[in-house]
């Protein structure tokens, strides 16, 4: 019975939304920010958001946040709704910017007025959207259908930010997007430029409730497309033996393990004592870069944001063949490009972790960086704001 009501008001909502979109004009300015499809406030729509904040632009317009979580501590004068429900639609129906770095629901309807920003959420090493020819994400194997929807989404899409050139060139390809493209580096990455400083991290330390007396590893790894609950809820999988992490580094070091958005898990890490701190989706990982001392990783993008404050990165690539070969694919040479060790078992991990030489990987480190990251310079943020308030200014003439 629950299932039948809940349908028939899910019904009932998107009819008064086709309503909404048909007799509500578009507002003069309103701009709505969502994160991992309403999963967290985070990234680079949270980067853009707080920029906006700290010009006083909240005074000015209405900023909207869509978020699962209502009770989220967000900054400034927001109206937070919970996507999918009438204040959603309602504030979607009469938006005059879109931003977010995933995409909107299909039935959205894109209004004749209305600017998308689409940010993305990172530089891909895996294969994405329309250049994956392999499908095992959630159970679905369907990928002509994956394809169609993408496309279908894409088209929405006014602009779309890109970290690098070489993203530039994927996603024009990938999302077979030919409009405008912002190779402007990641709104999120520019607090790497003005917040890296010890007296930083030391605070940040204290605010997530690390030990002070030693160096931090940050744990972040992507999510496996064949290893899931339920459609977009994936498993934590990994064949770190943490117990001979915390035996060989735990006197110098503890661990941050940070989940990816899509991984809903519930790990019993109390074993491990203070070694181990997890973090879910909900944490914003800008401030565990900060706060870590080297990264281990495997193929997340997130070595590419990482890679700005070089230090030291490891990759964890126990499932290295069958993740490229059976799973996604790889857009480059990952053993040829990677600025760091690339390792099969934790034994390995642990010695190069001790035995790392920063000027062993330098020239490695310099071109990685060189190709990724020639466009974030810290001031992304603020551009994508001069281009919302340049629609807005012009919804007002």
């Amino acid at each position: 019975m629950k299932r039948v009501i809940k349908k028939v008001l899910r019904k009932l909502a998107l009819m008064g939304y086709a309503l909404m979109v048909r007799v509500l004009p578009l507002s003069k300015d309103v701009v709505v920010f969502e994160s991992n499809v309403g999963r967290n406030y985070s990234g680079n729509a949270r980067a853009i958001y707080e920029y906006m904040i700290q010009q006083g632009m909240d005074g000015k317009y209405r900023l909207v946040w869509s978020v699962e979580d209502t009770s989220t501590n967000i900054p400034g004068r927001v109206i937070k709704v919970r996507r999918t429900r009438m204040k959603y639609l309602y504030y979607m129906a009469i938006a005059r910017v879109w931003v977010s770095d995933s995409r909107m629901p299909k039935w959205l309807v894109k209004r004749e007025g209305n600017t998308y920003i689409q940010t993305w959420h990172g530089t891909p090493l895996k294969k994405l959207a329309l250049d994956m020819d392999v499908m095992s994400m959630g159970g679905s194997t369907d990928v002509q259908k994956y394809h169609d929807n993408f496309v279908a989404n894409t088209r929405t899409w006014d602009y779309l930010i890109s970290q690098n050139a070489f993203s530039t060139e994927v996603f024009r390809r990938c999302f077979a997007f030919d409009k405008d493209m912002l190779e402007i580096g990641y709104p999120r990455n520019d607090v790497l430029f003005h917040s890296n400083t010890p007296q930083e991290k030391e605070a940040l330390k204290k605010k997530l409730g690390l030990p002070l007396d030693k160096k931090i590893i940050l744990y972040a790894p992507t999510w496996r497309d064949d290893q899931y609950y339920q459609k977009s809820i994936y498993k934590f999988v990994s064949d770190m033996d943490y117990g001979q992490m915390q035996n060989r580094l735990g006197d110098e070091y503890a661990m941050i393990v940070k989940f990816h958005y899509l991984v809903k898990d519930h790990i019993d890490w109390s074993q491990y004592g203070d070694f181990i701190y997890e973090f879910n989706e909900h944490q914003d990982i800008a401030e565990l870069y900060l706060v870590s001392d080297i990264l281990i990783t495997d193929y997340s993008s997130v070595m590419f944001d990482y890679s700005l404050l070089k230090r030291p990165m490891f990759f964890f690539a126990y499932d290295l063949e069958n993740y490229k070969n059976n799973l996604r694919g790889f857009y480059f040479d990952f053993l040829a490009t990677a600025p760091g060790p690339i390792v099969e078992t934790t034994e390995e991990l642990i010695d190069s972790i001790v035995n790392y030489d920063a000027e062993e990987w330098k020239e490695k480190y310099d071109a990685f960086s060189k190709r990724y990251n020639h466009a974030d310079d810290g001031g992304a943020s603020e551009k994508v704001c001069r281009l919302i308030e340049e629609k807005l200014a012009q919804s007002n003439k």
